[in-house]
């Protein structure tokens, strides 16, 4: 009799593991594009998480297609708040200036494009001169007139952009730790693959949010040194500004930084209203040569240095900062000999 012999055939792991053998690059292209869509749905559940930690704390306004968050607190004269590169509202509120603002002034304080709770449309290249004519138009619809105006940082660049496109609007100027003229900046020229489209949005989902974990600690002490970082910036939302869109938006700020200065650079004439410029004397991100300048060139400024204070001057130089904002306000009340509060009956705007 007989007896078949049984072959026995390859097992399906043999088969994978013999093509793999084969074809090397093929394996590492799969493997990398593995472990980038699990670092993607990794950051993407961070992000959720973090919205979720961190619901908005104020209303929404609807501006052309663009969904912007702001806070509104206080009565009085308006006082308009643009926050810096990175940022969000909550960075004024756990410095302290918003509360101490609202003693005396209605202070708004927005996320801008991108930042926050704020949504960030694609077909808008969002420079200064775009998101100041998006605000000039939320404060229109919100009944605001006439407001003094404080920018931080790159927030600054906004500031200036609606002084000199809209100079009926602001009464004075408050720049704080501002970038106005260009230079080189590596920090500028690293962001460029992050800003770009398709690879910056890969970037921004994968690599980005993880080296932004890592270089937290580095990045605050050069945003706050000589300083400790100050224990009320414990209130500052971390993971709402390490998502992949705030970084994404982050990027294209950093990249954008030296035009935008040199677009600017050239319109600092035409600021005639009360100005302030307040900088920290050791500020370790841009340096106070910065504001210097600018001071000699808008005729009417007056600088004011804080000593031993770097670039977070609304957390280190709280009183300082509200002592620029009073001072740019009496100006404005001298200029225009009434301290009219600038404020007409609001269109309806969307809660939160």
């Amino acid at each position: 009799m007989r007896v078949a012999r049984r072959t026995r055939s390859p097992s399906l792991l043999s088969d994978c593991l013999a093509a793999l053998t084969r074809h090397p690059g093929a394996t590492a292209f799969a493997a990398a594009g593995t472990l980038i869509a699990a670092t993607a749905i990794i950051n993407r559940r961070l992000a959720n998480k973090a919205q979720r930690d961190n619901p908005p704390q104020g209303r929404f306004i609807d501006v052309e297609g663009v969904r912007l968050h702001y806070l509104e607190r206080g009565r009085g004269k308006p006082l308009v708040l643009f926050h810096g590169n990175g940022s969000m509202v909550q960075d004024f509120d756990a410095s302290g200036l918003i509360d101490l603002a609202a003693e005396n002034y209605r202070v708004m304080v927005f996320d801008r494009p991108g930042f926050g709770h704020s949504s960030r449309p694609r077909h808008v290249v969002w420079t200064p001169d775009a998101q100041a004519d998006l605000f000039k138009k939320a404060l229109d619809q919100l009944g605001v007139s006439q407001a003094i105006v404080l920018g931080h940082s790159w927030g600054a660049s906004v500031a200036v952009a609606l002084a000199t496109r809209h100079p009926s609007f602001v009464q004075a100027l408050v720049l704080a730790s501002g970038y106005y003229f260009p230079t080189p900046r590596a920090d500028s020229a690293a962001s460029v693959l992050s800003a770009l489209p398709v690879v910056g949005d890969v970037i921004s989902s994968t690599i980005s949010p993880l080296a932004g974990r890592m270089m937290w600690p580095a990045m605050l002490r050069k945003l706050f040194g000589p300083r400790p970082v100050p224990n009320k910036f414990a209130g500052f939302p971390k993971e709402m500004a390490l998502r992949p869109s705030q970084m994404r938006a982050t990027a294209a700020e950093a990249t954008m930084l030296i035009p935008a200065a040199f677009s600017g650079s050239k319109t600092y004439a035409e600021l005639k209203m009360p100005t302030i410029i307040i900088a920290g004397q050791d500020d370790r991100l841009i340096d106070i040569k910065q504001s210097v300048r600018l001071h000699g060139e808008v005729k009417q400024s007056k600088l004011r240095r804080i000593d031993g204070a770097g670039h977070m001057i609304h957390y280190s130089a709280t009183a300082d900062v509200m002592a620029a904002i009073d001072e740019a306000a009496a100006e404005a009340v001298l200029i225009h000999g009434k301290e009219g509060p600038g404020v007409q009956q609001p269109r309806e705007t969307t809660g939160a």
